[in-house]
């Protein structure tokens, strides 16, 4: 919200310069991003003054231009200026450019200087209107009234006053600071608890008076809820023309572009005291009726940008008697606008439903200055003191007689917010005990009504104006940004709430241990937007469309839905990186999917309509490593892919040897590769991604997916029991044996032999080399085998270790055949 200091002093008056006023909003939470001094005129009209021709004669090298002498008032010799401006004439009283004062021309600047013009020195410049930006003239200089004041500067004499632009970053709940009054009303606020001077005052409307008791235009409102208040005024007779200097200034010192004077008050009106308000021309008014309703399903509508718009069954509409002429609280219509032919009007000022103006305003994409405020809520009870205000300004600007009556259409009372308030409640939340007072002086300076109080609360009235005030808590912080939140102090004392949980988070502590295990191993983590496209889901059998879900009021078709998978978020990931010369991706997500089930009443078993799930995607794709001289690169397979979704099983507690792993139909991946449990339930999920999908995201080098089911994994991985060992105390005892088999037998053969011939003390069994050779016996084969034998307790001795490993020796041959080599 930009606010022009000078616009504000209209409201307040104050001594506080533009840097103590954007301090004190500041601390009041409507926090000063930026402070800019500006210019109504660039340059402020610097070095230019206003003087006069004592002498003016032809030149003698030129038939347009004229040698004149002028006094500028400084006590000095008059000055010798050429000029070639037809009307300049001795006796003038004329605005003069001095030596050295810079003049504008668009973006362009030049200075002036001393110089011949036709052999003749010119001394300085005699200025016409748009030369110096008071008007747009160039017809003949500007020929001041007799009564000007000789060496008086241009800018005192056109009253050209600095001014400073305070941009304030309004918080989504602070609507009412998006106006000049509001911002000074809680600037007074601020100046009284600091014991600054100053007075809040607001433009009267007591001198508001009916000319004409015939020629008003009746007005039906059809949609109550949508529109609880409809405030108009029928003004006949006007003169639609340029604003008066004063209101240009004001309107172009905030970035808003002057129209016309009927517009250009309504702007006033949004930015003065926060009420948007709309003309409308009444020539264009069929049947002289105003009708506030919605319209048909599909009626076609062009908005004032030219556009042409689908409405609905939600959309308000201000009406005539046959059609619909703007998007109430939203945009104008084409065709309802006022012009420079326009010479009645109506004028609206209107209370709208901000539910309604809100989902209007997104279902068109239209960001407008009266949305923006009707849609966060302004305050119903001002409707027709504005409109008094503003009809007032049309007579004094554009003339016109008021006709009838205003018209105010309000199907409901809008009393203020009732809140109780606790002082005890207010110092507990505070953490400082302010006197009762002073808590009384800063609700009432925020004009708060106190109806009861005794020794322990008070019960207040919010004025309807502070929406987001509804609660005790929200008072409480209405206090603080008044009181100052550096005038509460730190002590030595702490005050917190401990609580205690009966069970850590296990999947959270899962979830930071997989991160790091990821991160360690080269892969970076991403986090993508819940909100994804539609069109990921069209035409697809594993996420299909009718599961999604959509949302009301899409920001845009890019953000219409909330994902199923992660899938699609982390392809967006890969083609960005892809685009920027990162062809080489490791990349982890965690997040959340959503899923629409149906109307669940509709199951015997019934589900939740939605559902929500938490999900870790991987996804690999490139080379296994950037280009080095150490080792040469390969691009990555599913099987890289395949090793490092197992590593996070495996790192998460889960036993691989419980899951089956099979193929499935998944129109996202082909392969698709699934992790189950042992009771059928999906664990995790692998592929390659199809070329289909990989031409939605445009992205044309292979991609590979895992994701993993993170709630299921972590209740498999809560299963498990950790047991935990002492050390053992003695070393353990190697032995090695190259046993020559049948072809035809395996290792697991081998192994299930040497394993059941030791149970006690055989702590493992590994296979070092297998050897076939023609040099053996044919259809043999040697495997040679290492195992590991220890006792916990107590050194094994020969004895023990020799009869261990004859039992072993002769299971095998008895069993397999095996002989020793």
């Amino acid at each position: 919200m930009n606010i022009s200091y000078k616009w504000l002093k209209r409201y307040i008056d104050t001594d506080l310069t533009p840097e103590e006023v954007s301090v004190a909003l500041t601390s009041l939470g409507l926090e000063v991003g930026a402070l800019e001094q500006i210019e109504t005129i660039r340059g402020g009209l610097r070095g230019l003054v206003v003087g006069k021709v004592l002498t003016c004669v032809d030149h003698p090298n030129s038939d347009h231009l004229h040698i004149t002498t002028v006094d500028l008032g400084n006590g000095e010799d008059p000055v010798q200026i050429v000029c070639g401006a037809p009307n300049v004439a001795a006796g003038q009283k004329v605005i003069v450019a001095t030596i050295g004062t810079k003049l504008y021309d668009g973006d362009k600047e030049f200075v002036i200087k001393k110089g011949k013009m036709r052999g003749e020195e010119s001394w300085g410049m005699i200025c016409a209107e748009d030369e110096i930006g008071v008007g747009a003239s160039h017809d003949g200089i500007i020929v001041l009234p007799e009564d000007a004041v000789v060496g008086t500067p241009a800018a005192e004499y056109y009253g050209i006053e600095d001014d400073y632009l305070i941009e304030v970053d309004l918080t989504p709940n602070r609507i009412d600071g998006a106006s000049h009054y509001g911002v000074a009303r809680d600037l007074k606020a601020w100046m009284q608890r600091n014991g600054r001077a100053g007075e809040l005052s607001k433009p009267s409307v007591d001198a508001f008076a009916t000319d004409k008791a015939e020629g008003a235009i009746p007005v039906e409102v059809e949609n109550t809820e949508a529109c609880p208040r409809y405030s108009g005024l029928t003004i006949r007779g006007v003169k639609v023309q340029e604003s008066p200097k004063w209101l240009k200034d004001l309107l172009l010192a905030v970035g808003q572009h002057p129209i016309n004077n009927i517009v250009d008050i309504t702007n006033y009106m949004l930015l003065g005291l926060g009420q948007p308000m709309h003309c409308f021309d009444l020539a264009k008014v069929k049947g002289d009726k105003i009708v506030v309703k919605t319209v048909k399903e599909g009626t076609k509508f062009v908005t004032l940008d030219g556009v042409e718009r689908t409405l609905t069954e939600r959309d308000l509409m201000i009406c005539n008697a046959e059609e619909p002429m703007c998007i109430g609280g939203v945009y104008g219509g084409l065709e309802s606008g006022v012009t420079e032919a326009t010479t009645d009007v109506f004028l609206e000022s209107a209370y709208f439903h901000p539910t309604w103006i809100r989902k209007t305003a997104r279902r068109f994409a239209i960001n407008s200055d009266a949305s923006f405020r009707f849609e966060r809520g302004i305050d119903p009870n001002t409707t027709v003191y504005n409109l008094k205000l503003a009809a007032m300004l049309v007579k004094e600007l554009a003339g016109g007689e008021i006709c009838g009556d205003i018209v105010d259409v309000k199907s409901q009372e809008f009393p203020g917010f009732p809140v109780e308030l606790k002082y005890d409640y207010v110092t507990g939340l505070i953490g400082k005990d302010i006197e009762h007072e002073v808590i009384k002086d800063i609700v009432k300076s925020l004009e708060m009504e106190v109806v009861a109080e005794d020794d322990e609360k008070l019960n207040l009235l919010v004025p309807t104006y502070r929406v987001d005030v509804r609660r005790p808590c929200d008072v409480v912080e209405d206090i603080l940004r008044v009181y100052g939140y550096n005038n509460v102090e730190f002590n030595n004392s702490v005050k917190g709430t401990l609580s205690a949980k009966d069970s850590v988070d296990f999947a959270d502590d899962l979830q930071e241990l997989i991160s790091n295990q990821l991160t360690a191993v080269g892969y970076r983590e991403i986090m993508n937007n819940s909100l994804t496209a539609a069109a990921y889901y069209a035409d697809c059998e594993t996420y299909p469309e009718a599961n999604c879900v959509h949302i009301m009021n899409p920001l845009s078709s890019d953000l219409n839905v909330m994902r199923q998978s992660l899938l699609f978020g982390g392809l967006e990931s890969v083609a960005r990186n892809i685009n920027h010369k990162n062809p080489n991706m490791k990349l982890y997500e965690f997040g959340n999917v959503y899923h629409y089930n149906g109307d669940a009443d509709q199951t015997e078993k019934a589900l939740a309509p939605y559902t929500e799930q938490p999900m870790l995607g991987i996804w690999l794709s490139g080379n296994n490593h950037e280009e080095s001289w150490a080792e040469p690169v390969r691009p990555v397979n599913v099987y890289d892919l395949k090793a490092t979704l197992e590593n996070v099983l495996t790192g998460m507690g889960v036993e691989l040897d419980t899951l089956t792993l099979e193929q499935t139909e998944d129109d996202t991946l082909e392969p698709s590769l699934t992790y189950k449990n042992r009771g059928g339930k999906v664990i995790a999920v692998l592929g390659v991604v199809t070329d289909a999908q990989l031409k939605k995201a445009d992205i044309d080098q292979p991609v590979f997916y895992a994701q993993v089911y993170w709630s299921a994994a972590c209740k498999l991985a809560a299963k498990k029991d950790i047991k935990y060992y002492d050390l053992p105390k003695t070393l353990p005892v190697r032995r090695d044996l190259a046993l020559l088999v049948d072809v035809s037998t395996t290792y697991a053969d081998i192994r299930r032999v040497v394993e059941s011939s030791e149970k006690k003390l055989l702590k493992s069994v590994s296979l070092f080399d297998v050897y076939e050779s023609k040099k053996l016996e044919a259809g043999k084969k040697s495997y040679a085998i290492s195992m590991i034998i220890q006792d916990d307790e107590k050194t094994l001795k020969d004895k023990q270790i020799d009869a261990i490993m004859q039992k072993i020796i002769k299971n095998l041959e008895s069993q397999l055949g095996a002989k020793l080599r």
